[in-house]
C-alpha cells in the first residue's frame, strides 16, 4: 500500500457556497466562510479518496446582514445549537475519467442523512507563490432542505426545497 497523502483547502482559494430559489423567481447565492475540507488519498488520480468537511454555520454570508441572522437563527440552521455542518465520506465510485460520485454523511440542523455528491479532479501543479504542490477539486450536489428540517417553518412557501451546492478550492500536499 501506497503512503497516504493528505490535502487541506487553502482558505484564500477556497469557496463553499449554495444557490437556492426565493419566491421562485430568483436565486439567492450565499457561502460559508469559514470551512475545512480535507481530502486523504494514497492514489495521484483521487480514486480512493476520502474526505471530511466541517462548516461553521455562523459563517454563512449571503451579502445580506438581515437574511444572514435569519440563517443562523432558529428557523433555518439554528446555529446556537447546531454550530457546525459535517460531511464524511464512506464511497468513492469513479463515474468518469478525473469524476467520481463521492457517497458519505452529512451531518446539519440535528439530522444525518445519506447523501452522494459529484466530487471533479481538476489537476495537481506547483504554486509558484508557495512552492507547494497543489490540487483542484470542485464539488458540486443538490440537497433538499427539507431533509434537514431547515427553514420548514416559513410563513410563506416562497423557497425552493432544492439547494444547490458548489464548492471550488485549491489544495496543498501536506
Amino acid at each position: 500500500m501506497e503512503n497516504q497523502t493528505i490535502w487541506r483547502n487553502d482558505h484564500e482559494h477556497s469557496r463553499l457556497g449554495f444557490t437556492v430559489t426565493h419566491m421562485l423567481i430568483n436565486d439567492i447565492v450565499g457561502q460559508f466562510n469559514n470551512f475545512d475540507l480535507t481530502v486523504v488519498t494514497t492514489k495521484s488520480d483521487f480514486s480512493d479518496a476520502s474526505f471530511e468537511l466541517s462548516a461553521e454555520i455562523n459563517s454563512v454570508f449571503t451579502n445580506s446582514e438581515g437574511r444572514d441572522e435569519d440563517l443562523r437563527g432558529p428557523n433555518f440552521f439554528d446555529a446556537e445549537k447546531y454550530p457546525t455542518l459535517n460531511f464524511k465520506s464512506n464511497a468513492i465510485k469513479e463515474s468518469s475519467k478525473d469524476n467520481y460520485k463521492v457517497t458519505g454523511n452529512l451531518s446539519m440542523h440535528g439530522f444525518t442523512k445519506e447523501v452522494t455528491v459529484d466530487f471533479i479532479y481538476r489537476g495537481t501543479m506547483l504554486n509558484p507563490n508557495s512552492n507547494k504542490i497543489t490540487s483542484g477539486f470542485q464539488v458540486l450536489a443538490t440537497l433538499k432542505r427539507s431533509d434537514f428540517k431547515v427553514g420548514l417553518i416559513l410563513p410563506f412557501d416562497g423557497l425552493k426545497d432544492d439547494v444547490l451546492i458548489k464548492m471550488d478550492g485549491e489544495f496543498p500536499k501536506e
